[in-house]
Formats: C-alpha cells, structure tokens, sequence
C-alpha cells in the first residue's frame, strides 16, 4: 500500500482540488469494480489514481510533451489536444511515477475513448471514470451506476452510447473515430 500512498501524496500537490478529488472517487470505484468483476483490485486503484495525472497540463503543454516523447498524435487529438491526456498520462505513469504494468498503463490510455477489446481493467477504469461519487451532471447517472454493478458490458454499452450522442450534440465532427469503433464493436457484441 505505500505505492499508493506516494502516489496519492503526489498527485495531491499537482492536481487541482477537484482534480485530486475526482481521481481518488475514481480509484475507490475502480477497486469496487474490480472486486465484483474479478479484477486485480490494487491494480485497478492504482489506474483510477492516475488516469488523468496529465490533466495538469494546458493543451499546448500536451502537444508538446507528445512531440517531445515521440507520443503519435492523430488529427482529432492535435485539433482536440485535451484528449490527450489519457496518452501523456501514461507515459507520466511510467516515467514520473514508476508504474511498469501494462496492463495499468493500457488502463489508463484507453479510458477516455474506449477501444474494442478492452479487457476487464480496461472497462473498470472506463466505467469507474463516468461513475464515481462526484459526477452528478450527466443523464441516466444512477441507472448507469446501478447497472455498472450488474453487468459491465451493459454499463459499458450504455455510457458509449450515452457519450456518441453527447459528442453528436456538442462536436460534430470532434468525435475520436475510437470511440465510435469503440461503441460500434461494443453494440454489435451485446
């Protein structure tokens, strides 16, 4: 547990107050998750903790951290470069933090846009990042938050598509084709 004691005393001193609070919701959910789907519970807090360890950064900070560290960036993200903080947060992961797991790196890449084939940590971290206790804004939340304790593939299904029609609504053609690949494969394999 001291890995994740340093990490958290970390964290605490770079993100903001609700940054912070907002990781440490999503790595208790995180651990709930993966108790009941038979994910490694430590490993899935750990991702929760650092799943946006780069949303410190300004969108210029990331485009260039991503240049500097031979990090790929597509259209979406160069046009959108919040989006990536889920790769620079993996690479922070590793290189600021010590995490050398790859399936919690992979964990925390994936957890904005989803991807076909995520494997149970995968869609904890995902999950747990649209559930836990501080997100109240978004529809249908507690049906979500309910079902995400039922069947994870249904609350997975239900967010993706819960974020296509946001995304739809609010950014046209801002959308990262993964999530809609992401979502496509997801409905297509109910």
């Amino acid at each position: 547990m001291a890995e994740f004691e340093k990490i958290t005393e970390k964290l605490h001193k770079t993100l903001n107050e609700h940054r912070f609070f907002h990781t440490l919701g999503v790595s208790f959910t995180a651990q709930a998750l993966a108790m009941k789907y038979g994910a490694d519970i430590k490993k899935a807090g750990i991702a929760g903790l650092l799943h946006d360890c780069a949303k410190a950064y300004k969108s210029d900070e990331l485009l260039k951290m991503c240049e500097d560290y031979s990090i790929p960036i597509k259209d979406v993200e160069r046009e959108f470069p919040a989006l990536l903080h889920a790769k620079v947060g993996a690479y922070l992961a590793k290189t600021e933090y010590g995490v050398t797991d790859e399936e919690i790196l992979d964990a925390i890449v994936c957890h904005t846009t989803g991807k076909p084939g995520m494997n149970t940590l995968e869609k904890v971290i995902y999950v747990a990042d649209f559930i836990e206790p501080g997100r109240y804004k978004m529809n249908n939340l507690e049906a979500i938050r309910k079902m995400a304790f039922e069947d994870l593939d249904e609350t997975l299904l239900m967010i993706l598509s819960a974020t296509v029609d946001y995304l739809n609504e609010t950014m046209n053609e801002g959308i990262d084709p993964l999530t809609i690949e992401t979502y496509e494969y997801y409905k297509k394999n109910k």
